[in-house]
């Protein structure tokens, strides 16, 4: 335990506090917000490492206590107390370790998921559609805020692709375990013997990134524009409001029609294409620390099959850390609280063993 660094931090939490009471600084809102968020991040080491000095200092009597009581019975009750501290002192220095882990600089951020049917024709396509309702749902708990960009529906109610925005606290953070192969074991409604089918759909959580992260050059941009249409290729829209923009030197492509605007929809399409360039930088750099990525629960490849949604059993098993949920319909109505916590632990434990 690096106590030196835990002082640091509690006189940089004592003189925050001092700042963000002084108002000539609440006069610049700006530099008062950034403080205040500053003081928000470091105020839960402060309160550990409060709690670890105080149990420390509990030890230490404990321990003088042992040495000049020579009552039995008060030495049973000191003994007793000792050991209660020593289990206390441990997992508040767990807990410290944890506080002190490296920041993910994405956590805060707000988020764009992409899923995608994949192998399994339309019962692929109606459970990315589930996905994507899966998703909203969790969003709809949290408080946040979804907008769609680009959704593109079968004619059977599924989705081929769907692109669409979750703007709250913290998205990236509890949404980052997402990204992967999800597969789906279940009979469909056009199966008539009864056989149970496996079909897959890719998922993708994207941070989404600022205008000083990833800077595009207009002249790699082409941009087409054409009428949004709905499901089965039926017009909803009489101008042509969509756009469908490619990044030149990388070959990506962005299309977004869920505004009536051909601005807005340009818009979405940036921050999306922003997005996927962050993206696509950031796992080339990653490929460098191969060895640190197999340790993380969320930084695994995309192609990896990462969840297995089994109906006929009523179970999703998250094949990462070898979980399963026996209550699917919940799962599937937003109910993935539980899962994304035991991930975000076990992404904390293999972090921890590897500072270690």
């Amino acid at each position: 335990m690096n106590l030196d660094k835990l002082k640091n931090i509690k006189s940089k939490f004592i003189s925050l506090s001092s700042a963000i009471s002084d108002p000539e600084v609440i006069a610049n809102n700006k530099e008062w917000t950034k403080l205040v968020k500053e003081h928000a991040m470091i105020e839960p080491i402060v309160v550990q490492y409060d709690n670890y000095v105080r149990t420390q200092n509990d030890i230490d009597e404990a321990l003088k206590l042992l040495k000049e009581e020579k009552d039995p019975e008060m030495l049973e009750l000191a003994k007793i107390e000792l050991e209660e501290k020593k289990d206390l002192l441990a997992s508040t220095e767990n807990e410290l370790k944890i506080l002190l882990l490296p920041v993910d600089p994405n956590d805060e951020k707000n988020v764009i998921v992409e899923i995608r049917g994949g192998a399994g024709g339309d019962e692929a396509a109606l459970f990315a559609y589930e996905l994507m309702r899966m998703y909203k749902m969790f969003a709809e708990k949290n408080r946040w805020r979804v907008e769609d960009v680009d959704v593109n529906l079968t004619e059977l109610g599924g989705v081929k692709e769907a692109v669409f925005q979750i703007f709250g606290d913290s998205v990236y953070r509890k949404m980052k375990y997402e990204s992967g192969v999800h597969r789906v074991q279940r009979v469909p409604d056009t199966e008539t013997q009864g056989r149970i089918h496996t079909s897959t759909v890719t998922v993708a959580v994207l941070p989404e990134v600022e205008d000083i992260v990833v800077e595009i050059n207009e002249k790699d941009l082409k941009i087409d524009t054409y009428r949004s249409g709905g499901a089965g290729g039926q017009h909803i829209n009489k101008t042509d409001s969509a756009v469908r923009m490619t990044h030149l030197p990388t070959g990506i492509v962005v299309t977004c029609q869920d505004e009536r605007s051909q601005i807005k929809n340009r818009e979405k399409a940036m921050r999306v294409l922003k997005s996927k360039l962050y993206d696509l930088y950031q796992t080339k750099a990653d490929k460098e620390y191969a060895e640190n990525r197999k340790s993380q629960v969320g930084t695994g490849d995309r192609s990896e099959r990462i969840r297995t949604y089994n109906f006929p059993q009523g179970r999703v098993t998250d094949h990462r850390i070898g979980m399963t949920i026996y209550s699917i319909e919940a799962f599937m109505n937003g109910d993935i609280d539980s899962m994304l916590e035991a991930l975000r632990i076990a992404d904390q434990t293999a972090k921890l063993e590897k500072e270690e």
